[in-house]
């Protein structure tokens, strides 16, 4: 075994290889960019090395200089988790050159799985199934377009040697296939250099199914079941689960033997999975991941077995630790996704810094039947830079129910504050009927968009009084009772005032509406007067041992109470079945009261860098036209005209970074 091993990743991957080392008695050198000088991942290793600046070209992708860090701390292997360098077939090399040990497969059998198109030509003269598509060399615009058309619509176009949803693109009809064709291929030249595509027909009610599978130096190939990774969005996945509701045995068998003859083919060794979309009793071989899946965890649960453990033994020549026969399906498990993102907002990424982090009591990067994976603390900071995940819900229960009511309890009991996450997506997404039914597929979350996406709860005084209460109580009044004469009348700070009442406004946005309160005092009671209606308000608050506020108030005759999460300018609502986001307006916070919004721009949805424009200073424009496309962490993002009109200005230049909201173009209505 290995006596000190480099891991070439950042954030929770990072973190959770370094705790299966740690358990084994290995020491381990951490990575770091300029961005993440201070990230979570520098202090779970025994040493860090900085590798360079914040963009990933220059740090996490700089193979270069992860190699002569492995050198300098006498590192024998360098793991590089996933994303980055895990599939990079020259890093592999390089780190054979350097008499590193890879702790991977091979270059060459990177090279043969990790091009979509080279491994549906090596699958299809192996009989595996394949979804009828074009896979060729031919990259032709014109050419690719007559393919599609042959094929019949909808036709999907993907990177050939991409992953994680980018490079990626549904088309509907002709007319929409060369913009799409040239999008999809500037995201994959930005994600992995390479813009080769190839294109295949769109199962219109497809399930993404994933085998995992385990090779060995010895001629051992071995699969650890499946995991059911249907509920997407952008492509990506945002819950899975293993293992695979309504899966036969006959059916395991045979996805299984399929998955192990695919890495058979090009001679695997390490961890890799094989994916699978299926349709009806048919499935069909999709691409093969040459390294861990972020969903790893899953299958650790209900096979018992440390995935990360495996491939340290795999890698120091070390045989299987477990055959076939010897691997059991015990129970099922659950991941969500926590990403930084908007659902409401076509989940575009979100950045900012985590005010507050609460996750329910938990353990972490073991096999724990709660096990939440991060590499994220409260005060951390999201950028522009890498992927926006949080963190990973992990649960495990002895069936399908209790383990999703277990994931639904975790969900409902954390909080996140400071910038826009899917928890409570994720929540209701796990409280959804068809999903708690196992009625799932690719297109699952537009399918039950409307259950996915209730009309926001009503919002009554009783709401706006909780929220005024978890203020006041900020504020040092904690209660409603009249403050101790005390001998310095300066010491009081219950808000008298001499010749006058108190009254003060406040201003607060829920569900994007504006409401008022007005908070006096008259007589040793409080009031609250809001839609011209006036009740005694009394308030009762106590701090909870996670950070949250349980508050009770009594406005008038109507007694309510609620948790409060986060703390002013940000709360959030907790009662009963509601869930409520309500933001205080400061009125000395001077640049909330300034009106960022101009007549006819058009702000930028999400933080990130200005691709192209299509448009300039004197053009007229028709409603729906492209203007601009903006790339974050790696995905982009078209900006189209709301209205026709002719475009007077533009704020920004192609390769400029922008923050969200920014006022990207104006555009004077026709």
């Amino acid at each position: 075994m290995f006596n000190t091993v480099l891991i070439a990743n950042r954030g929770e991957i990072a973190c959770r290889i370094a705790a299966t080392c740690k358990r084994l008695g290995i020491r381990t050198i951490m990575i770091y960019s300029s961005a993440d000088a201070d990230a979570l991942h520098t202090q779970a290793g025994d040493e860090a090395i900085w590798v360079g600046s914040a963009e990933p070209q220059h740090s996490y992708l700089n193979s270069e200089a992860i190699i002569a860090a492995a050198k300098r701390t006498g590192a024998q292997a360098i793991h590089p988790g996933y994303g980055f360098l895990a599939e990079n077939a020259a890093f592999a090399q390089a780190c054979a050159d350097n008499n590193i040990t890879f702790i991977g497969p091979s270059a060459q059998a990177i090279t043969a799985m990790g091009n979509k198109s080279a491994a549906k030509q090596l699958m299809e003269a192996a009989h595996v199934p394949l979804v009828p598509g074009y896979h060729g060399a031919n990259q032709d615009p014109d050419f690719l377009l007559e393919q599609a058309n042959a094929m019949g619509y909808p036709v999907l176009i993907k990177a050939s040697a991409g992953g994680g949803g980018k490079g990626m693109r549904i088309v509907e009809n002709p007319a929409q296939f060369l913009e799409a064709l040239s999008s999809c291929q500037r995201e994959a030249k930005s994600s992995f250099s390479d813009d080769h595509v190839l294109i295949e027909r769109y199962l219109q009610k497809p399930r993404h199914i994933e085998i995992q599978v385990f090779a060995d130096q010895h001629d051992n190939t071995v699969h650890l079941f499946e995991r059911d990774c249907s509920v997407q969005r952008r492509h990506q996945k945002v819950i899975e689960e293993a293992p695979a509701p309504g899966m036969t045995p006959e059916r395991r068998q045979a996805m299984g033997a399929a998955a192990v003859a695919a890495a058979r083919a090009v001679n695997y060794v390490g961890a890799g999975t094989v994916e699978f979309i299926c349709e009806g009793d048919a499935f069909y071989f999709m691409e093969m991941n040459t390294r861990l899946q972020v969903e790893h965890p899953i299958t650790e649960l209900i096979t018992g077995h440390d995935l990360v453990e495996w491939q340290l033994h795999v890698a120091a020549g070390l045989p299987l630790p477990a055959t076939q026969d010897q691997l059991v399906i015990n129970g099922h498990a659950f991941e969500a996704r926590v990403y930084a993102e908007n659902p409401d907002n076509q989940f575009l990424p979100s950045i900012g810094t985590i005010r507050h982090l609460h996750w329910p009591e938990h353990s972490s990067f073991d096999l724990s039947p709660l096990r939440i994976d991060s590499g994220i603390r409260q005060g951390d900071s999201i950028s522009p830079f890498y992927d926006p995940m949080i963190a990973k819900v992990i649960v495990h229960g002895p069936t399908r129910a209790a383990a999703l009511q277990q994931l639904r309890t975790a969900l409902a009991s954390s909080d996140i504050t400071g910038l826009h996450t899917n928890l409570k997506f994720l929540h209701r997404l796990a409280s959804d009927s068809a999903f708690q039914a196992g009625d799932v597929d690719t297109g699952f979350i537009e399918r039950r968009h409307k259950q996915l996406f209730p009309a926001a709860t009503a919002v009554t005084p009783l709401h706006l009084a909780l929220g005024l209460a978890a203020l006041l109580y900020e504020f040092g009044l904690s209660h409603s009772e009249v403050t101790p004469i005390a001998a310095d009348p300066w010491d009081i700070t219950d808000y008298w005032r001499n010749n006058d009442l108190l009254q003060r406004h406040f201003e607060f946005d829920v569900n994007e509406q504006h409401y008022s309160l007005c908070l006096f005092r008259d007589k040793n009671q409080w009031f609250m007067r809001t839609d011209n209606q006036t009740q005694p308000l009394h308030w009762q608050g106590e701090r909870q041992t996670n950070g949250s506020l349980q508050m009770s108030i009594t406005w008038g005759d109507h007694k309510k109470q609620g948790i409060i999460y986060g703390n002013a300018p940000e709360f959030e609502l907790r009662s009963a079945h509601e869930h409520l986001r309500l933001h205080y307006q400061n009125p000395l916070n001077l640049a909330e009261l300034e009106d960022e919004q101009a007549g006819g721009s058009l702000n930028a949805p999400m933080p990130g860098k200005i691709l192209s424009i299509t448009v300039q200073p004197g053009d007229t424009v028709e409603v729906g036209q492209l203007l601009v496309v903006q790339e974050a962490m790696k995905m982009e993002h078209s900006i189209t005209a709301p209205y026709a009109g002719t475009v007077t200005e533009l704020f920004f230049t192609i390769g400029d970074q922008v923050t969200e909201g920014a006022a990207l173009l104006a555009i004077e209505k026709a």
